[in-house]
């Protein structure tokens, strides 16, 4: 089973068994070279073949230690108190001690005590079963402070490995809730854009209807006028057949309590929205390019939304002059908004740095992806922040598409 560290380290890119064969071959030279430089003394025995496995007892369970850390601990303690009690010369300890290392590192807290004890007690027995004249006070001593020393590094490296992991778990789970968060907005922004096509398509088809009433009555009488209120009546039902094409690719939201009964803004209500931004400070030019004509009832609607989102900007981010341009050409609506602010709009919804932030940019956004066009949204090389905004007229007018592109923030 494995152990809760295991589950929480962080993944380095280095393979575990790889460093544990390294650290075993490691330790067993180290331990042959000990063995093999030690000078006898009375009471001491050369080592042998059997010293020698011995050694590779005490080395070879590091393999496991991850996943069996008893079993491994058991063996090499074992393996360490019988060399001590033949007497074998250069008693080892440095296996105990890397080992002990390791279970601290890769168990949890209550199994590394019990190894710290396990191995503090054993070597103090094979330390007490040397010879006379085998070891000194400072055997004891060293020994006792390797042990303890040991089990602090692999105790507090396995600590900061638990909080690293927990870091992350949590950047992890704050991403995830910004994901939700931007979801839930385009969401949103989607409803409310299919109620106002709903509400568009549902004032044509109240024409129509009005339109062909009238028609019925003076067909007979006044042809001329049948004439006027069939072509009315066939350019309506055209507009809304765009407009019920529109509303099929979103959802409109049942039983909201934000649903109006009021006429829906439009292009004719930009000069509206620019007296209710300098009631917030914010002196903005309306600028009229081409001659104004009428526009279908989704289109009209999007572009006043799509001017009242950046002057909500512009308000939000702390700009005092604002330029708002309408561009009407044979085929395109052209809306350009610029300010004198900061130029730190945000451009992902979990930007921190207003309440909301991101919202404005992705009902923009999404409402220029209705009608196929395009915007453009970014800093301005001379300050501030400008949005453009280009959308399809007519029969010019594409398929809905995601054609937006928002400008990085320079530095």
């Amino acid at each position: 089973m494995s152990t809760t560290a295991e589950l929480r380290e962080p993944r380095l890119g280095v393979n575990a068994r790889l460093v544990d064969v390294s650290v075993v071959v490691i330790l067993w030279a180290i331990l042959v070279v000990d063995i093999s430089s030690r000078v006898l003394v009375i009471g001491q025995q050369a080592n042998d073949a059997f010293s020698y496995l011995l050694l590779l007892v005490m080395t070879i369970p590091f393999l496991v230690h991850r996943r069996l850390p008893v079993v491994a601990l058991t063996l090499v303690l074992a393996a360490l108190l019988i060399y001590a009690v033949l007497h074998y010369a250069a008693f080892p300890g440095v296996n105990a001690f890397a080992l002990l290392f390791g279970i601290a590192l890769h168990t949890d807290r209550r199994r590394s005590l019990l190894a710290f004890v396990a191995t503090l007690v054993v070597l103090m027995i094979a330390l007490a079963v040397q010879p006379v004249n085998a070891t000194v006070v400072a055997d004891w001593i060293s020994n006792g402070l390797c042990v303890t020393v040991a089990w602090l590094l692999g105790d507090n490296w396995r600590l900061r490995r638990t909080r690293w992991a927990a870091i992350q778990e949590r950047n992890q789970l704050l991403e995830r809730e910004r994901e939700e968060q931007a979801r839930r907005v385009v969401t949103a922004e989607r409803m409310r854009i299919a109620r106002e096509l709903h509400d568009a398509v549902a004032h044509s088809m109240s024409v129509i209807a009005i339109q062909a009433g009238m028609g019925h009555h003076v067909i007979d009488t006044q042809p001329d006028e049948a004439k006027m209120a069939l072509a009315a009546i066939e350019a309506t039902s055209r507009n809304a057949l765009v407009e019920m094409r529109r509303l099929l690719g979103v959802l409109r939201q049942e039983g909201d309590p934000s649903a109006t009964l009021t006429p829906s803004p439009g292009m004719k209500d930009i000069p509206d929205l620019l007296a209710h931004a300098a009631g917030a400070k914010v002196s903005a030019d309306l600028v009229v390019d081409g001659v104004p004509r009428p526009l279908p009832p989704g289109l009209d609607l999007s572009g006043y939304r799509i001017v009242q989102e950046a002057l909500t900007n512009v308000i939000k981010h702390g700009g005092a002059n604002a330029r708002v341009t309408i561009g009407y050409t044979s085929d395109e609506l052209k809306i350009e908004v610029t300010d004198d602010g900061n130029g730190s709009h945000p451009e992902r919804p979990d930007d921190a740095r207003a309440p909301g932030a991101g919202q404005g940019l992705i009902g923009m956004r999404e409402r220029v992806a209705v009608f196929g066009g395009q915007l453009d949204a970014g800093p301005s090389p001379e300050g501030g922040y400008h949005v453009s905004a280009r959308l399809p007229i007519g029969a010019h007018a594409a398929r809905p598409t995601t054609a937006t592109r928002t400008r990085k923030q320079t530095p």
